[in-house]
């Protein structure tokens, strides 16, 4: 990269005009503050960097006022900056994804002479990822008693706790003082009537006074936040002691050991490019990382859950409450499954994987986060 690059070269690179960079220039947003030999303004490695910025919050729809909140904050540093846009692309695209499926289900209605009402067709514009996964969780997802007992005996004795990304209320503990945080409509609108107080807020932004909790707990929903690093450190925040059942996005062994994602879905791994490492996350709580290991019959549908039971990912309804499925696309889901529907018929799964029989539990990549 060049040491200076002039407005022209600027604007080729990031394919803005240079009207555009003059503008940001007149308003203060973004100025090139070094000239060449020739003297021509030209943007420094600091610039562009501030630029790339701008630009990024631009195409994400925010107004330029917003953005000059955003980049002038003198607490965020160009690595939070990335963290948060890499949230914010990653709710843009589960927007999409969301769409995308809402979109299919009406496509396959229509298909079968059924009309959607017209509250259905609104409710496509407004569908999250997680919404629509949401809906298909109470057939599949529930809570694993093995892996409850792990997570309650990691809270100590904690009696107020708080639980980030609750869903429908799976793995909280029957004897404390709970307090939940679910930021879907869909999820909050299934749990019990006898459930715990639940809040709509993110991660992200806990509406919490500091040290308010004896402890905060999340399950299983780490993947689905905006900005990972920085949810954990709003669980920090606000409790003094922190409980986290996640996986290991960065360790590529268990991805190896588990054989749909070997043999079947290796695209699962794209999906990892880019995500917090396990040292990433147990750094923004200050704590460590333990290995849970997945019982056979495993009770909670998580992705990983049905490693010795292969014919359960051939069942729509399980596959429809993972996320994985969804974001990998339906392409590769029915290349996955009309693969895995082959060898167990053939017989040749059984053979590959005939040491799996022998495992009460496995190995996969999760983890538990205590801080």
């Amino acid at each position: 990269m060049e040491e200076h690059l002039t407005v022209g070269r600027v604007a080729g690179l990031a394919d803005v005009s240079v009207r555009t960079l003059h503008h940001y220039d007149e308003i203060g947003l973004v100025r090139p503050s070094e000239r060449t030999a020739a003297g021509y303004r030209a943007y420094t490695a600091g610039d562009v960097e501030r630029l790339r910025e701008v630009i990024a919050y631009r195409r994400l729809g925010f107004g330029l006022r917003e953005i000059a909140d955003l980049v002038d904050d003198p607490d965020t540093d160009a690595v939070a900056h990335l963290r948060r846009l890499r949230g914010l692309l990653r709710e843009q695209r589960d927007r999409a994804d969301g769409m995308v499926t809402a979109i299919d289900r009406e496509l396959e209605a229509r298909a079968m002479g059924i009309r959607t009402t017209p509250e259905e067709q609104l409710k496509v514009f407004g569908a999250q990822l997680y919404d629509v996964i949401g809906s298909a969780y109470p057939a599949t997802r529930c809570t694993e008693p093995r892996i409850a007992a792990r997570i309650w005996e990691a809270l100590g004795d904690a009696r107020t706790v708080l639980n980030v990304g609750a869903g429908n209320g799976s793995y909280e503990p029957p004897d404390r003082d709970v307090t939940a945080v679910e930021p879907s409509a869909v999820m909050r609108a299934q749990r019990p009537a006898d459930a715990a107080p639940c809040v709509a807020a993110a991660a992200e932004r806990l509406p919490f006074e500091d040290q308010s909790f004896d402890a905060a707990m999340a399950v299983s929903t780490v993947h689905h936040w905006r900005d990972p690093v920085a949810g954990l450190r709003e669980m920090r925040r606000v409790a003094r002691r922190v409980v986290v059942f996640t996986y290991d996005a960065s360790g590529s062994g268990w991805r190896e050991r588990f054989w749909l994602t070997r043999d079947y879905l290796p695209e699962f791994a794209g999906l990892l490019v880019d995500w917090p490492s396990l040292t990433d996350l147990t750094h923004a709580i200050g704590g460590r990382a333990e290995p849970v290991l997945i019982p056979w019959d495993c009770a909670d549908g998580f992705f990983e859950a049905h490693w010795r039971r292969p014919e359960a990912y051939l069942d729509e309804q399980v596959r429809r409450a993972v996320s994985v499925w969804t974001r990998v696309g339906p392409e590769a889901e029915q290349r996955a499954v009309d693969g895995l529907r082959a060898d167990l018929s053939s017989g040749r799964w059984a053979e590959r994987n005939r040491d799996l029989a022998a495992l009460d539990a496995a190995e996969l990549g999760l983890r538990l986060l205590v801080a």
